[in-house]
C-alpha cells in the first residue's frame, strides 16, 4: 500500500488484523524483578499478573526509543510504502508518541504523520484499524491520519480495577483519586478523558461497578452500529460475562474482541481489571463478531 500504518504494542490489536493489513507494531519495554524485555515478545500479561500478585513486587514500563521507530519506519518504506501514519497511545500516559515524533523528524515529516490517539488499548486499536482500512482503500496520508483521529475521538473507554495503587504508583492517576478508591472500599469506575485516566463515578461493590460498566457502554453505543473490545488482566471469566451481556444489550454490534490486556498496560491496572472500549462502526462494515483470546 502507498500508505503504511504503524502503531505500538499497547493497541492490543488482534493478530489477524495486524497480518491482514500489514500493520507495523513497535513494542514498549517492560521491567520485572530480575529481567526486562519487549512487550508481547519477551514478557506477556501472565508474567505481569504473576509478579504483581507477590506483595512488594513492582513492574515498570518504558517507551520505545526514537531509534526503534526509525527502524520500523524504514522497514515499511523498504517494503514499498511511500508514506506512513503512526498512531499511538495517549501522550498524557506515555512518552511513546514523543519518541515517534522525534523519529518522524529524522525520517521526514513529509513522509510520516504521527497521531496521538488520546486513548489506550483498543481505544487506540480501533483508530489504527480504521486507518489501515482507509489506507487499503487507497486514501492518502493526510486522509488516513484524519480517519485515525476521528475514530479515536469518537471512541470511549471505561474500566474497573481491583486497586488504584498500580495506577498511582505509575503516575497514571493522581494521589487524590487513588485515595478516593481506597476510602471505604469504594470501587471507582474509570474512563479516559482528554487522554488521561480519571474517575467517572463511585460505586460500593465490584458487582455494581461491572453493572455500571455495561450501562455506560450501552449509553455510549447509542443506536448506531458499534465495534466493542473487552479487555482484562487475569480475569477471563469476568470478561466473558461482560462480553455475553454486551452481545445481548447491543443489537447493532458489528465486531466484538475479547482479549487479555498486555504487559505494559497490565502493569498499571493490575490483575482483576476489566475494561470496555466502544467505537462507532460503519454500516457497510458489519460482520460477524470476532473474538481474540
Amino acid at each position: 500500500m502507498p500508505v503504511a500504518v504503524v502503531t505500538d504494542s499497547t493497541a492490543y490489536l488482534p493478530d489477524e488484523a495486524v497480518q491482514q493489513y500489514g500493520i507495523e507494531v513497535v513494542p514498549l519495554y517492560v521491567v520485572l524483578a530480575g529481567r526486562s524485555g519487549e512487550e508481547g515478545r519477551d514478557i506477556g500479561p501472565a508474567d505481569v499478573a504473576r509478579t504483581l500478585s507477590v506483595r512488594g513486587q513492582h513492574v515498570s514500563t518504558s517507551r520505545p526509543t526514537p531509534g526503534d521507530f526509525v527502524a520500523a519506519y524504514r522497514r515499511c518504506l523498504d517494503a514499498g510504502a511511500d508514506q506512513l501514519v503512526s498512531v499511538h497511545l495517549s501522550a498524557e500516559l506515555s512518552g511513546t508518541w514523543d519518541a515517534a515524533r522525534l523519529a518522524a523528524a529524522q525520517v521526514g515529516e513529509h513522509v510520516v504523520r504521527v497521531v496521538d490517539s488520546r486513548s489506550v488499548a483498543m481505544g487506540t486499536g480501533f483508530a489504527v484499524l480504521a486507518a489501515a482500512r482507509a489506507a487499503a482503500a487507497g486514501a492518502g496520508m493526510d486522509a488516513v491520519a484524519d480517519v485515525a483521529r476521528r475514530t479515536a475521538a469518537a471512541s470511549r473507554m471505561f474500566f474497573v480495577v481491583e486497586t488504584l495503587e498500580h495506577l498511582r504508583r505509575g503516575g497514571r492517576i493522581g494521589p487524590a483519586a487513588a485515595l478516593l478508591g481506597s476510602a471505604l472500599a469504594v470501587k471507582p469506575l474509570l474512563h479516559v478523558r482528554d487522554g488521561a485516566v480519571v474517575p467517572l463515578e463511585k460505586v460500593r461493590t465490584s458487582a455494581r461497578a461491572l453493572s455500571r460498566l455495561v450501562q455506560r457502554t450501552v449509553e455510549a453505543a447509542g443506536t448506531g452500529p458499534v465495534a466493542v473490545a473487552v479487555h482484562h488482566l487475569a480475569a477471563p471469566e469476568r470478561a466473558e460475562r461482560l462480553a455475553a451481556e454486551l452481545r445481548e444489550r447491543l443489537p447493532r454490534l458489528t465486531e466484538l474482541y475479547v482479549s487479555e490486556i498486555g504487559a505494559a498496560i497490565g502493569a498499571h491496572v493490575g490483575p482483576g481489571s476489566v475494561g470496555v472500549v466502544v467505537s462507532p462502526a460503519d454500516d457497510g462494515n458489519e460482520s460477524e463478531e470476532q473474538q481474540a483470546q
